[in-house]
């Protein structure tokens, strides 16, 4: 079952834009179809361009954990845009931005704002390499950190859905120092320290993966590699690009208290505007020019409507903290295990995880620990899934490989019609899953 929402739309767009779309997820190439328009978004819902109404649960795929249009945002954004988008200077806000950021992660020290989370994963590649003297980097199969060229190797997410896990123009030469590691798996990260000892700068990665689908750490898992990085000099970068401030005020190393060397942020500290940051101790980060002589510049780097969007936001969840996160932890808990009780009732292969406000489920037996485990999941069952949630008003993200999210707003009215929209849809999904054992006999 495929349905195309909006194709009048979605073929203006193909004349205009690449593929009618501005990042490739969007295109439905996964689940069939053309793409739905969105019009507007209040709270925990969306509305579409026919003014059709949508639980949402991708959230600009992180950002809105206050919710869509949340007034608090939109007032500071507004405040500040009278005063002008960008200066291309100096402002008090990028100051007290830094300051927010700084109280809320141990493991930071200094920050530098930029524009995205590639843009930050790429500055932080640049400096480990710099302060080590080293250039070979290790990432993890299904790890996803932006289109950074050096990184655009077996990455998830996009690259994932579309089924090409690297991209043409870009030189061998490029990717040459990437080396691949499989999460939850020491041995393999070993056996790289083993072999390239003394040329390793730097392990990225993110600590809970969320595009690959959700995949949480095992216990210990980030601990002992946080120590194999010490025994061997390299340092340890945190992609946080997601689960910063989503999953607990101080993010994912707060959860598993393990602190990076080097932290990359995104997503909720701009509260949906364009925004990325690389944090660090403080002799780290002073390589960065004009300190140092590591080069990193950015024309709307700390734009001032980005900064007033991002102090809203984090202003608010540090207010509340603990009802706040406790309580999108137990949306999260309440979805999932309702979900997976669902499934097991159709004997549906299926299996969930969440961390805070993020979740995540694959049409596969559990449990899912890394990339390999991912791929295992059943794409066609996922395709009618999709469209049979769309068809009953509930957003998940277009593609089987991307995490879920939940904002303060989701309530036990969404979780309830999710709920009862899951046990729907996965009668058809049961049929589907039916058909497909038949015609593989």
């Amino acid at each position: 079952m495929t349905i195309d929402y909006h194709p009048d739309l979605f073929a203006q767009a193909r004349r205009l834009i690449p593929g009618g779309v501005n990042s490739p997820v969007r295109a439905f190439q996964a689940v069939g179809g053309s793409p739905v328009y969105f019009k507007s978004a209040q709270g925990a819902y969306l509305m579409d361009v026919d003014n059709r109404q949508y639980i949402d649960y991708v959230g600009g795929f992180g950002p809105a954990i206050l919710g869509h249009a949340h007034p608090d945002v939109v007032s500071a954004c507004v405040d500040a845009l009278s005063c002008g988008m960008t200066f291309g200077a100096c402002h008090p806000l990028e100051i007290t931005m830094a300051e927010k950021i700084i109280s809320m992660m141990p493991s930071i020290e200094m920050v530098r704002l930029v524009n995205s989370g590639t843009e930050a994963a790429m500055s932080a590649v640049r400096l480990a390499r710099a302060a080590t003297g080293r250039t070979k980097i290790v990432k993890f199969s299904g790890g996803y950190h932006g289109h950074v060229d050096a990184l655009l190797v077996s990455a998830g997410s996009g690259a994932t859905t579309l089924g090409c896990p690297s991209s043409p123009g870009i030189p061998s030469q490029t990717t040459q120092n990437t080396l691949l590691a499989e999460y939850n798996d020491l041995a393999s990260i070993q056996s790289l320290f083993d072999m390239h000892a003394g040329d390793i700068a730097a392990v990225l990665i993110e600590p809970i993966s969320g595009n690959m689908g959700l995949v949480l750490p095992e216990p210990g898992f980030l601990s002992s590699l946080a120590s194999l990085c010490k025994k061997y000099g390299s340092l340890l970068v945190f992609d946080e690009v997601m689960t910063g401030f989503r999953v607990a005020l101080g993010g994912a190393q707060s959860l598993y208290d393990c602190q990076p060397d080097l932290t990359i942020l995104g997503k909720v500290i701009g509260g949906g505007l364009p925004v990325g940051a690389i944090g660090g101790k403080s002799e780290l980060m002073s390589l960065l020019a004009p300190t140092g002589p590591v080069s990193q510049a950015g024309t709307l780097s700390g734009n001032p409507i980005t900064c007033a969007s991002g102090l809203a936001t984090l202003s608010y969840l540090e207010r509340d903290q603990q009802a706040i996160y406790s309580n999108l932890s137990d949306f999260s808990c309440r979805l999932t295990s309702g979900m997976q009780k669902i499934a097991d009732r159709y004997e549906i292969p299926f299996t969930t995880s969440y961390a805070g406000g993020m979740l995540g489920f694959f049409f596969t037996h559990g449990p899912v620990r890394n990339y390999n485990d991912a791929c295992q999941s059943n794409p066609r069952l996922f395709q009618t899934f999709f469209h049979a949630m769309m068809a009953q008003g509930v957003y998940f993200a277009p593609s089987a490989y991307e995490a879920g999210f939940v904002s303060i707003m989701h309530t036990d009215i969404e979780l309830e019609h999710t709920l009862d929209a899951v046990d729907k849809a996965f009668q058809a999904v049961s049929q589907t899953f039916a058909d497909s054992l038949h015609e593989s006999i």
